[in-house]
């Protein structure tokens, strides 16, 4: 049997009355999965747990069968893993987003105009990374390039207990409100203020803003934790896995999980991702052994933060017949047995612009086992709180999909 675990991050929304009071995955035209639906389950699950932030982190934790009451040690250390950073159990990391300030005055009242600054590039990001080491980097501290605008600050028997907030939380909104708080974190916040004044006139940035691109004026400090400790993948499901993603934090959890990842050139991790890449990448590694293959697309979450509808129906239109239809129908040539899941790790709520806990609609296909046709199941909200079946510890979901036994309530 073989596994594939597809992951539009961001997917799941609320109604829209643009879209005649439709979701966007209501709207959206994805009839290969909705295929798979009507001769499959639908259903919903809650991802994130109480008490935790609808974070990227705790959700594909839970996706991924792991519970983040349990597991969760903050975003930025599964990040670390990914770039290949090796913390000690006395470090802690730091997310670091290089983002877009906007306005005069004080730093305290410029606003927070976008989290990605325009989705940077990872080369011009670095040099911006290296101007920030070369004023702050010392024997205590030190910045780690990522991907694009997400990256690493690694600081020395440090400390977790601040309140730190994400920017894509508080866009449109002023900086001086939500500024690092608790005992200790000043040196964040000079950090940040500082950073300001030598990123905001930086060659890097004087291009972007001469070929009317968001500057990446400022960093923006946040999701603090320690070296994280997973268990075995293998040992939890005996199957041999690959992640596949273009965003750190889902190639960080799935190496702390004993899994592989697979880079594909130009995943970009936006709207405009190599879709066709990642596809080819699933199809190659099934073919070499692989029992499962997790497949993460952050381009759907991207556009809810940019409020971009059309976008986001875009991309969920492009997972549809771009990643999804290609590999499921590799699997069938090559006379494989499998099963699918497809669901958002979270909902972005267009209408927020930021991540909500809300639970999201699940897709299960079994290529054994298909249900009686009934088109009026669909990937999307209605028809999964239609169904009646719901896993309210997200976790638990993918103990169901693996072993095919929901636990007993």
């Amino acid at each position: 049997m073989k596994y594939l675990i597809l992951v539009p991050d961001g997917a799941g929304d609320e109604i829209i009355e643009r879209l005649d009071g439709k979701t966007p995955l209501e709207t959206a035209q994805m009839p290969f999965i909705d295929g798979l639906a009507a001769r499959g389950q639908v259903g919903m699950v809650r991802t994130v747990p109480p008490g935790i932030a609808p974070g990227s982190d705790a959700a594909n934790l839970s996706v991924m069968g792991y519970d983040p009451s349990v597991y969760l040690t903050g975003r930025s250390p599964l990040e670390a893993a990914s770039i290949g950073i090796d913390m000690s159990d006395t470090d802690v990391a730091f997310r670091t987003n290089i983002i877009t300030l906007e306005g005069d005055g004080a730093y305290e009242d410029l606003i927070i105009k976008d989290h990605s600054s325009g989705d940077i590039t990872t080369e011009e990001a670095d040099k911006l990374i290296q101007a920030v080491n070369r004023a702050f980097a010392d024997d205590k501290l030190r910045f780690y390039t990522g991907t694009s605008y997400r990256h690493c600050l690694i600081v020395h028997n440090g400390e977790t207990g601040y309140d730190l907030t994400p920017p894509h939380d508080v866009l449109e909104q002023r900086v001086g409100d939500h500024l690092p708080k608790g005992e200790g974190s000043d040196f964040l916040t000079d950090m940040m203020k500082r950073s300001y004044e030598i990123l905001k006139d930086h060659p890097v940035n004087r291009d972007r803003i001469a070929r009317g691109l968001n500057p990446a004026n400022s960093l923006w400090i946040w999701g603090q934790g320690k070296k994280p400790k997973l268990s075995s993948f293998y040992d939890k499901y005996r199957i041999k896995g690959t992640a596949i993603s273009a965003v750190d934090l889902i190639k960080g959890i799935a190496i702390c999980a004993g899994l592989n990842s697979v880079d594909v050139e130009g995943a970009t991790g936006t709207l405009h991702t190599n879709f066709t890449g990642k596809a080819e990448a699933a199809i190659r590694e099934f073919r070499d052994g692989k029992d499962f293959v997790y497949v993460h697309l952050e381009g759907p979450d991207e556009c809810s933060h940019q409020g971009d509808m059309e976008g986001k129906i875009q991309c969920l239109e492009d997972i549809d017949r771009k990643v999804l239809k290609p590999i499921v129908e590799a699997l069938r040539e090559d006379g494989e047995d499998f099963r699918v899941l497809e669901v958002p790790d979270h909902r972005t709520p267009l209408a927020i612009r930021t991540h909500s806990a809300t639970p999201v609609p699940f897709v299960i296909y079994d290529s054994t086992d298909e249900r009686p046709e009934d088109p009026g199941r669909r990937f999307c909200e209605k028809s999964g709180q239609a169904s009646g079946l719901y896993f309210d510890n997200g976790f638990e979901l993918a103990d169901y999909f693996f072993t095919g036994k929901k636990a007993e309530v």
